[in-house]
């Protein structure tokens, strides 16, 4: 995998690491206590997000909406118990 691939795999071990700590401390650590109704409301938020910096045209605002929803979806995965080999295998199957 190349290295700027293995910041996912980076990030969502430190998802993992945050999933214990203090909620009222972790932003991640929130997030997940009140799975899985609030990481997926982010998610969806931030893809809404997206879709309107697209339509906007603005490619700037676009990564820095594109990063949230990666973010928010590793969230997601944590809290579904699937991991991100999971979601490359069956990328790679397809």
């Amino acid at each position: 995998m190349s290295p700027k691939a293995d910041i996912l795999d980076h990030l969502f071990a430190e998802i993992a690491v945050k999933a214990s700590e203090d909620p009222t401390k972790s932003y991640t650590a929130s997030l997940l206590a009140d799975a899985p109704e609030k990481p997926l409301r982010k998610l969806s938020e931030e893809v809404t997000e997206a879709l309107i910096e697209v339509m906007r045209g603005d490619k700037q605002a676009l990564a820095k909406e594109s990063a949230d929803i990666l973010y928010h979806l590793l969230v997601v995965w944590q809290a579904a118990g699937i991991t991100p080999d999971e979601v490359w295998q069956v990328l790679k199957d397809r």
